[in-house]
């Protein structure tokens, strides 16, 4: 089992994002198409986290046209170039999936001062 740990550990990005609940955030996402491979910006807000240690990930949504769209990021993946926060927001929860069925303002976050 240490040797399971070292290992994760040695794989680990050292600059992790420091990403909470709520939080509004760009992704920059790596795509490859063939043998070309671009920057993708994926923005909106972080409505959970889930497990811990390498397999770490968060859940971002936005409302793009109408429509909610939801992806899940490896916190350690190479695929994931940066994540820029935008802003805090403030929350009491641990997990926001009771945005999903709110629209306009209400699925708004307050942003933390």
């Amino acid at each position: 089992m240490d040797a399971l740990k070292m290992i994760s550990n040695a794989s680990m990005k050292e600059n992790v994002p420091q990403v909470e609940i709520g939080d509004t955030v760009k992704v920059h996402v790596r795509i490859k198409e063939g043998d070309k491979s671009r920057i993708q910006i994926f923005e909106g807000t972080v409505i959970a986290k889930k497990h811990g240690g390498i397999s770490e990930t968060f859940t971002v949504r936005r409302v793009a046209h109408g429509c909610g769209i939801e992806r899940v990021f490896p916190l350690h993946s190479p695929a994931v170039d940066k994540v820029e926060l935008i802003r805090h927001g403030k929350v009491r929860r641990a997990k926001l999936y009771y945005l999903r069925d709110r629209v306009g303002k209400a699925a708004k976050v307050k942003e933390l001062l």
